[in-house]
């Protein structure tokens, strides 16, 4: 496992990235209401992000055909945007978003509730995004890579709620997945040690009902077998030599 420590040019960069991206989710989710598509949502996204002279980093990866993925309701990630797909009042929806700034990546993800949503939805999202925050006291020098990821299973579990394993979190830097893997949920080792200069993209993923999930016949769509809602919360993270720096937050 190579984990990249990043200079001091490369980290500007880098936060330059990530305060871009958290533009670009602040745009899409003031667009969230009943009656959008979610193709609507992805081509308000890439015009956003070139709007800053970038990159969607998203498009094209691997084969996926959007700049913004956006999961609707049980879909857990890697939602394919769809005109024919239209937000309903009581919906939750995830836009995971990423670009590409000067040879530098940043990713992020929040889930919204679309209208008035169910009060059990609204906890869903809060806590997820609560667990981010869990785990990131972990995320300095001293402690272990896996520190995290324990951190962000003692919280979540106490809600009964199924973590997401298939899917976990990375390094992040001029390639948008790096070492390390970031698994959310409780590790038996500690991982390897946390150093200044590394940058993470840490994002739980938490299901309503059980962990489980499967891939539709798209081969992106990841969603929650038992059909109930999932969240997503994701920010780009910054070692220090003290407390972490969230590079995708304004």
């Amino acid at each position: 496992m190579a984990i990249t420590i990043k200079s001091n040019r490369e980290i500007e960069l880098m936060r330059e990235a990530g305060r871009l991206l958290a533009l670009v989710h602040e745009e899409m989710g003031q667009f969230i209401r009943p009656g959008v598509s979610t193709k609507e949502i992805d081509e308000l996204g890439e015009k956003v992000i070139r709007s800053f002279g970038c990159e969607p980093n998203f498009l094209n990866y691997n084969g996926f055909p959007a700049s913004v993925c956006v999961s609707v309701n049980d879909e857990v990630v890697h939602g394919i945007p769809n005109k024919n797909r239209i937000l309903q009042e009581g919906d939750i929806v995830s836009l995971d978003a990423g670009l590409i700034y000067k040879g530098y990546h940043s990713d992020a993800a929040r889930t919204y509730g679309v209208g008035q949503i169910s009060p059990e939805a609204q906890k869903l999202i809060d806590e997820t995004r609560n667990s981010f925050f869990e785990g990131i006291k972990m995320a300095k020098p001293g402690n272990r890579l896996f520190d995290i990821s324990n951190a962000i299973d003692a919280y979540i579990s106490q809600f009964g709620y199924g973590i997401v394993r298939d899917l976990v979190g990375h390094g992040i830097g001029t390639r948008l997945h790096e070492d390390p893997q970031i698994p959310n949920f409780r590790q038996l080792r500690r991982g390897p040690k946390i150093q200044a200069g590394m940058t993470f993209a840490i994002e739980p993923m938490i299901n309503m009902g059980r962990a489980d999930v499967e891939w539709l016949d798209d081969d992106w769509t990841v969603v929650a077998e038992d059909g109930l809602p999932s969240a997503h919360y994701e920010n780009t993270i910054l070692i220090t030599d003290g407390e972490p720096e969230i590079l995708t937050l304004i």
